[in-house]
This record gives C-alpha cells, sequence and structure tokens, in this order.
C-alpha cells in the first residue's frame, strides 16, 4: 500500500509530466498567415443562432449536419481534429490534423473536388488543420473567422494537403 505522501507525490509527478509534453496554445494557433482571404467566401453565425444537436451519425451527411448546427461555435478553436472526429460520432482517435493526414488512405493531392464529408488538410500551424469537405469545393471548419464556419474553398487556408476519403475516423 502506498502512503498518502506516496500517492501525492506521484499524483504530482503526473500532473507536471502532462504539462511539459502538453501543447500550448500558441502552438495550434491559426494565423492571419494562414488564411487567404482571396479564396472564396466564408460565413459563420452567432452563438444565439446555433441550432440543436445534429445526429453525428457516422455518415458524411451527418458530420456536415454536425458542422451546421455548430455553425459560430468557438468552442473548438484549437481542436480541429476533435471537431471532424466529433462530426463522425468518435473521438479521442488521432491526436492532431497531422497525425490524421499521415495516418489515413488513400491520399488525394491532384486537385480533385473533395467528396461530401471527406477530410480535407492543410499544412499550417504546429498540428496542422483538417476539416470536412461540402461536397462542392468548399469545407466546413474551425477558425473560419474566428468559429466553425463554411469556406467556399478548400483554398481558404494556405498550404493545401489535400484530402482523404468520408469515413469514421478509425487507426
Amino acid at each position: 500500500m502506498f502512503s498518502r505522501i506516496a500517492k501525492s507525490a506521484m499524483v504530482a509527478a503526473l500532473a507536471a509530466t502532462a504539462l511539459a509534453i502538453a501543447p500550448t496554445a500558441d502552438a495550434a494557433t491559426i494565423t492571419a498567415a494562414d488564411i487567404n482571404p482571396t479564396a472564396g467566401t466564408f460565413t459563420t453565425v452567432s452563438d444565439a443562432e446555433l441550432g440543436a444537436l445534429a445526429a453525428a451519425d457516422g455518415t458524411p451527411s451527418g458530420a456536415v449536419q454536425w458542422y451546421q448546427s455548430h455553425m459560430g461555435s468557438t468552442g473548438w478553436q484549437g481542436y480541429c481534429e476533435k471537431a471532424v472526429e466529433n462530426a463522425y460520432g468518435t473521438t479521442g482517435v488521432w491526436a492532431s490534423a497531422n497525425a490524421h493526414w499521415f495516418g489515413a488512405s488513400p491520399k488525394h493531392t491532384d486537385g480533385s473536388r473533395p467528396p461530401l464529408g471527406s477530410f480535407v488538410y492543410w499544412n499550417i500551424s504546429a498540428y496542422g488543420h483538417v476539416g470536412i469537405a461540402d461536397g462542392s469545393g468548399g469545407i466546413y471548419a474551425t477558425s473560419i473567422g474566428g468559429r466553425i464556419g463554411h469556406a467556399s474553398s478548400v483554398n481558404y487556408f494556405n498550404n493545401y494537403r489535400g484530402w482523404t476519403p468520408a469515413a469514421v475516423p478509425h487507426q
């Protein structure tokens, strides 16, 4: 049996380790240099206009519906990967958008239009960035005007990588 002092020391050591390896908020921040506002239009809605939660039923249309129901929310800023996973009804699969990009396949980097619900990726910020395709050449993502929003082009963010097929995220 551990004494209370030993347990307290272990908890403190674990907390210090978590703080040491946790990313800083600045590392995941998308800056003005990452955005290409001339690439198209974008839309958000105010917090007062947010609708009820969507299904997030594991389908491409359910993922898009999740984003539409969260338009304007600031709660996922810095958590783009969590948002795309939540849109598909899961969470905790990939550590970052970069991990998702490098782990998912097949990758499409040929400039083709991402189908509805597919994952779209950018090589920006320390962890990359990911959103969901609207099927018409645009995307739903975090960090559009500082919120979850819609952009009419995958080139809203700079350094577009490409897309991977719509699916419930898994490793």
